[in-house]
């Protein structure tokens, strides 16, 4: 993991670099850096993979963490400050870099890099809710049931750069044994209505015998989470379920959900608690 120091003013920054940004947007990752580095004292980190991204935050010390990466990356900074509990005195930062960004964008980060980076230096902190699972994972914007399809995949973060070789296996593995990888960013929407039994505060919205053809559920900015359940229509379309609630379970047949960009499962029950402002974000000032 290459880093490097520069020197302009007293506020301290770490900028984390996803390979992924590297790779696939240079010119946009030398744009960030150069208005951040002249703004502020920056230490550069270039972490080859997810363990050198792990260790750079790890080892921010003082330095405020700016990631330059796509909503992967910044998910899984969040999740890394979650893990080790240091969401509560440590305020992020993010410039977006890479094909992924409608999760930045809707939590109020300039997709544009020159402006991204200025709000870096220049903007706000803004407490935000979080959901958390039972398994400890998080939620920054919304979860889904059946996961919706996702665009384009960008490369794998996970993904050594440098080997084309490796990757050159690994698609071969894949392609010869698809169980062997777990769905990451492009599963399929599995078919069929779902049977699902969904509690808010312990309260049933809907169960078992009412098929549905669709559930949300995100995080607000009051210390709730807002959820959404479609019934299945016969004839008239059937109004959503509409329901706010500190704790949602959703229980029933095995299903997958898609948390921000990830699709996790198959699980037979899982339960998302809201976190009142249990992270922050750097975004623009208000003018």
């Amino acid at each position: 993991m290459a880093e490097v120091a520069t020197s302009a003013t007293s506020e301290q920054l770490l900028v984390v670099i996803d390979p992924v940004a590297r790779r696939s947007d240079g010119e946009s990752v030398r744009i960030a850096k150069d208005v951040l580095g002249a703004g502020a004292t920056v230490k550069l980190c270039l972490p080859e993979g997810p363990e050198e991204f792990a260790r750079a935050l790890a080892r921010r010390g003082s330095r405020r963490p700016v990631v330059v990466g796509d909503d992967r990356a910044l998910i899984r900074a969040v999740s890394l400050l979650h893990r080790h509990r240091e969401l509560a005195g440590c305020a992020l930062s993010v410039v977006p870099v890479g094909a992924v960004q409608s999760l930045a964008r809707s939590l109020g980060v300039p997709t544009g890099t020159v402006a991204a980076a200025r709000a870096v230096l220049d903007g706000v902190e803004r407490r935000m809710d979080l959901l958390v699972d039972d398994s400890d994972g998080v939620v920054l914007g919304a979860l889904r049931i059946p996961p919706l399809q996702a665009g384009p995949q960008a490369p794998d973060p996970e993904d050594a750069p440098g080997r084309p070789w490796l990757r050159t296996c690994q698609s071969l593995v894949r392609t010869l044994v698809p169980a062997a990888r777990p769905s990451r960013l492009a599963s399929a929407p599995e078919s069929g209505p779902s049977r699902l039994r969904i509690e808010v505060d312990g309260e049933t919205l809907v169960d078992l015998n009412q098929p549905v053809e669709a559930v949300s559920v995100s995080p607000s900015a009051s210390g709730v989470a807002s959820v959404e359940v479609r019934p299945v229509s016969v004839g008239a379309e059937a109004s959503p379920l509409l329901a706010q609630g500190r704790t949602v379970t959703v229980s029933g047949a095995h299903f997958r959900y898609r948390a921000d960009t990830v699709v996790s499962g198959p699980v037979r029950t899982r339960t998302w608690v809201v976190r009142e402002g249990a992270w922050g974000l750097t975004v623009p000032a208000a003018p």
